[in-house]
Formats: structure tokens, sequence, C-alpha cells
């Protein structure tokens, strides 16, 4: 199965949180994808040239994934249904979406934010205690 990071792991990983590493070299072998979207995110918390670089050159590794337009049509979808009922935000449909698509489970701590959407798998990969 496709493992899809979402932003609040990505966030842990970057910042170094140990549990979050452990678990990513964990996945050795293992298809990983990062929505493009949530590139867009970590770029957009860069305070920096210098963070941003550090940032691109890390991302290298990794597969990034784009929705199609039809993807991003179902979006539109789960987002005008679910959006007052769930409090879904347009990148959280995306995300979501796109994990629909590709079979594939996104791990989040956030998984509220993804609940109202049709078929998704989240987990929570690892304990956080802070």
């Amino acid at each position: 199965m496709i493992i899809i990071l979402d932003t609040d792991i990505m966030i842990d990983v970057l910042r170094g949180y140990s549990p979050a590493l452990k678990w990513l070299d964990s996945l050795a072998g293992e298809e990983i994808v990062i929505p493009g979207f949530v590139v867009m995110e970590l770029i957009q918390g860069c305070r920096n040239r210098s963070e941003q670089e550090k940032l691109e050159g890390f991302l290298v590794g990794f597969e990034v994934a784009w929705p199609s337009p039809e993807i991003c049509d179902a979006a539109l979808r789960v987002f005008a249904r679910f959006r007052l009922s769930h409090g879904i935000g347009i990148l959280d449909s995306l995300i979501g979406q796109l994990s629909v698509s590709l079979n594939g489970c996104l791990y989040t701590f956030n998984q509220k934010h993804y609940s109202g959407i049709p078929g998704i798998m989240t987990n929570q990969p690892y304990v956080k205690d802070y």
C-alpha cells in the first residue's frame, strides 16, 4: 500500500522529532508519496532562502503527487458536502481525495479533518509525547 504523508508528519520529520524519524526509517523500501500541496505548505513555512533550499534538498528523495482534474472534481464534491458538517478545508479535501485515488493510506494526526471523505484510510504512525 502506498504511504502518503500529511504536512504534520513532515513537520515532525523536518524538526528531527525522534519518533517521526524512527518511523520514517522503518519504511525503507515502501512507496512513499507526498502530495504537492503538502510540499507547498512546507515551503510556505520556510523563514528564509536557506531553510527553503534545505527543505528542497531533503524532498528530492520523495515522490510528489498531484491530483488530476477528475480527482479535483471529486475533491470539490467532498468539500461541498462536508465543509459545514465536518469543517473540512480546501487543501484537506484535495489531499484526502488524492489519497483515496491512489488507494493509499494517509499518515496524519489530523484524522478528524479527513473523517468525512468516503473511502479514506488514515493512520497515526507514532505516539506524540509533546
